[in-house]
């Protein structure tokens, strides 16, 4: 078993992400399987992740791509796991010294968790909003709105991703103090952000199976906003419904099995800056891989969404490189794709 030493430490230091010039490219959303491996090894091999892991004490490997992934998702384990198996808000925070915080958020910011770009194409086949916790539920979905408010194509639906996982009590008083009351599940904040962003009542087309568990259960509701494309509203069940509920993957999965993506299409995600890399090459594997389509995935731009009303939590340094995790090993999962076979 790897063994690494403990993180430098110190009182709990909290500052601003440093904002740097160009950052570190993601896989390339198109299906090309050799680009794809080739902004994997760009991404974990960059400079900014080598310095993190120099500060946390690691040793970079010798070998190749499959042995550099193994052990960033090792080393990831044991220094930026901070969840536990708990859901993000529970995550634990690490006390760090302040040196070591400014290299995280430095990091963060070139490795493209912090600073929010706006969407590469002028027009879309489809725009994906991936659900969260409830605040995040209402900014993505008041984002995508004003994207298209803005002049952005989509040909064919908006799709807006969630789970039915029940929402904490921190997410019911966020969604009280908000105006948006009596929603127990995530996709309940996702249905009632759509009504509000998107000036609907009824849905036009109603779907599902109630199987008497979440993890098991879906749900589809379709909304006609006047003068835009359909606005569907999907809960997925889990793809490993003893163990867990539906996760991302999950919903992207389950949404284009229902849309019926062909290949060329091209897809914008909609989800946080701190979620884009993961959340990105989840969709490569899921949506790219397996149905040719191109993914672009951006995060929401704060300048574009009311906060006061949604204001973002704390993005602290525990947060950043749980993320940062959480981006290797979906590219390791996505690498473990490309190369099976």
């Amino acid at each position: 078993m790897l063994e690494f030493p403990d993180p430098p430490r110190s009182g709990p230091v909290r500052t601003r992400p440093v904002l740097l010039g160009p950052g570190v490219p993601l896989p390339a959303g198109a299906p090309d399987t050799s680009a794809m491996i080739d902004g994997i090894e760009g991404w974990v091999g960059a400079d900014p992740l080598r310095q993190l892991i120099d500060r946390f004490g690691g040793r970079w490997p010798a070998g190749d791509l499959t042995d550099m992934l193994r052990f960033l998702d090792d080393f990831s384990a044991a220094h930026w796991d901070f969840r536990g198996g708990r859901e993000r808000p529970d995550a634990r925070e690490p006390d760090l010294d302040s040196g070591t915080v400014e290299l995280v958020h430095t990091a963060a910011a070139a490795l493209g968790l912090v600073r929010p770009v706006p969407p590469a194409r002028p027009a879309y086949a489809h725009l994906v909003v991936l659900g969260g916790l409830a605040h995040a539920c209402l900014r993505r979905v008041a984002y995508a709105a004003r994207l298209l408010d803005g002049g952005l194509g989509v040909t064919g639906e908006v799709a807006v991703l969630g789970s039915f996982r029940p929402l904490s009590d921190r997410e019911h008083r966020m969604l009280a103090e908000a105006g948006v009351p009596g929603c127990v599940t995530e996709v309940d904040a996702l249905d009632a952000a759509v009504r509000l962003a998107f000036r609907v009542s009824n849905p036009a087309v109603e779907d599902g199976v109630d199987a008497d568990h979440p993890h098991h259960s879906w749900s589809s509701r379709t909304y006609l906003p006047a003068g835009l494309p359909p606005v569907r509203v999907l809960a997925a069940p889990s793809s490993e419904p003893h163990r867990r509920r539906a996760h991302t993957a999950d919903t992207q999965r389950f949404w284009a099995g229902h849309v019926r993506l062909a290949p060329d299409d091209a897809v914008l995600l909609v989800t946080a800056p701190i979620y884009v890399p993961f959340q990105h090459c989840d969709a490569l594997r899921t949506l790219a891989v397996p149905y040719g389509c191109g993914i672009d995935t951006v995060g929401v731009d704060p300048g574009l969404v009311d906060l006061d009303r949604l204001p973002e939590p704390t993005l602290s340094p525990g947060r950043y490189l749980q993320e940062i995790r959480s981006a290797i090993r979906s590219m390791r999962a996505l690498h473990q794709e490309l190369t099976a076979g």
